[in-house]
């Protein structure tokens, strides 16, 4: 389990991107009303969501490993970065319906996924402090 949990590094980086590779593309989708940005978009987000949980998983493991010190940062790092999963997830299935979707649901999949972006980037900040410090980019 400790080999799992040491992998949460390497394996954050994929969803990271990739969440946010699709509310790029659907930023995209909407401005030049083009649908394949929205299919872009609904192929990375499936695949954020999936290697998310993964990432979370590892995450989990990792922060009870002995060596890691147990403070109100890592904490808060662990529950955003459940959250961000969740909700990436939730978007992710949010596009799973094949007919067209009502303005409801459409509006429900947008503030999910926002809020999904949202709570990665701020997770990957808190990841960022707990590896490198607040005065990481001081001179």
């Amino acid at each position: 389990m400790t080999l799992i949990g040491r992998l949460h590094p390497l394996a954050i980086h994929f969803p990271i991107a990739l969440v946010l590779v699709a509310l790029c593309a659907e930023v995209a989708a909407v401005m030049t009303h083009d649908d394949r940005w929205h299919i872009v978009a609904i192929a990375n987000l499936r695949a954020g969501a999936l290697s998310a949980l993964i990432a979370a998983a590892a995450g989990w493991l990792l922060a009870r490993s002995a060596f890691v010190e147990p403070t109100s940062l890592l904490e808060a790092h662990r529950w955003l970065g459940t959250l961000a999963a969740g909700m990436t997830l939730a978007a992710a299935l949010a596009t799973a319906s094949r007919r067209k979707d009502s303005p409801t649901k459409r509006a429900i999949y947008w503030i999910v996924l926002c809020v999904a972006g949202a709570l990665v980037g701020i997770t990957a900040h808190l990841g960022g402090l707990l590896v490198w410090g607040a005065d990481f980019l001081r001179l």
